[in-house]
């Protein structure tokens, strides 16, 4: 499995090539050149999908305790935040009775309270109470039977969902359930078990290494060589070659995380019409449009795994102008008729070298 941010092989052919280069590098992270020490890779499952570290070490240095280490960091987000598991502590909340109380863990109460933050900031277009929602669409751990829900099931699903009715309380870590509120943190936990990973590897004495998870990458120091992590961002697959062409993006994956919305990652098929598994939780319905991904650059994988769905969600006229407003670095790729569109925001603009 290769750790570049995936490229398809149908994307649109390459017209150029970009190079992002982040402008702040934290200290210490620059690595000296040892003949001693090479790339080492470790590799696993996690949350229904892949994850791979590469990590700069002795070459005979074992690292089967660092690998079941990595994987048990995993494991304890799949064992808050999976609402594939019935006895996780997402799964148990979204079926408590209303009006009670919750203590979560310290990893559930730190996802949540960021993911709530998301929500209040982009006025609802991200919100992770929308389980319910999710399900409806056939992207849920339920068993779907492949027929569209009636207008009147999305407009329930959209009336016992809302971020507001999740009331969290810092001191206690306890959050409430008000009754019918389902929690899905799908689109900020694979992030948040990257940075766990990081965290991980940190503690244990490696400063040069990359980590991904289904996609989603964070990169500290460089390789033995001083060369950085190169990454290549990732392009939709189902747009075909047409005359505006697209360049290739390369990052610089040094001291940041970057992860990648789109409508082409994952998909559902009622009849002859095609789904996407991002839902608008205003309206209940998945979101179509021209819009086919965004890729957000941030120090924490967490952030950017939530940013780039909020964006997606918001649109590309409203989602690129919260960008702007908050400084995230995120490019914007739409679909016209002549092929793919780029746009970046100034603080990824800033990075070109």
């Amino acid at each position: 499995m290769s750790l570049s941010h995936r490229t398809r092989n149908a994307a649109p052919p390459i017209q150029a090539r970009q190079i992002l280069v982040p402008r702040h590098i934290a200290p210490g992270q620059r690595s000296s050149r040892n003949v001693q020490h090479t790339v080492r890779y470790l590799d696993g499952l996690t949350m229904g999908t892949t994850w791979g570290v590469k990590i700069v070490a002795a070459r005979h240095q074992p690292l089967h305790e660092i690998k079941l280490g990595i994987q048990a960091q995993l494991d304890r987000v799949v064992a808050q935040m999976s609402t594939w598991l019935q006895a996780s502590t997402i799964s148990r909340y979204n079926m408590v009775a209303a009006g009670s109380w919750h203590v979560i863990e310290p990893e559930f109460f730190t996802v949540l309270t960021a993911a709530l933050e998301v929500a209040r900031s982009t006025g609802g277009a991200y919100d992770p109470t929308i389980g319910e929602m999710v399900a409806l669409w056939g992207f849920g751990p339920q068993a779907f039977e492949g027929t569209r829900p009636s207008p009147q099931q999305v407009e329930a699903s959209v009336s016992r969902s809302g971020w507001q009715k999740v009331s969290i309380e810092p001191a206690t870590r306890r959050i409430f359930q008000p009754g019918g509120v389902e929690l899905d943190l799908s689109s900020i936990a694979k992030g948040f078990g990257v940075d766990q990973v990081a965290a991980f590897l940190k503690q244990k004495g490696f400063s040069d290494f990359l980590v991904e998870v289904g996609g989603e990458l964070r990169g500290a120091g460089c390789k033995p060589d001083g060369t950085p992590w190169w990454v290549v961002l990732e392009v939709p697959d189902d747009v075909p070659s047409l005359n505006t062409r697209i360049s290739e993006t390369l990052l610089a994956l040094h001291g940041v995380s970057i992860a990648t919305s789109g409508d082409y990652r994952r998909r559902v098929f009622i009849g002859d019409d095609v789904f996407s598994h991002t839902i608008d939780p205003l309206n209940g319905m998945p979101i179509s449009g021209s819009l086919a991904s965004v890729s957000v650059i941030s120090s924490e994988c967490m952030m950017a795994d939530a940013l780039a769905t909020a964006l997606f969600a918001l649109g590309p006229e409203a989602g690129k102008a919260y960008a702007e407003r908050h400084h995230v670095a995120a490019r914007f790729l739409t679909r016209t008729e002549t092929g793919l569109r780029q746009s970046m925001t100034p603080a990824m603009a800033t990075m070109l070298f």
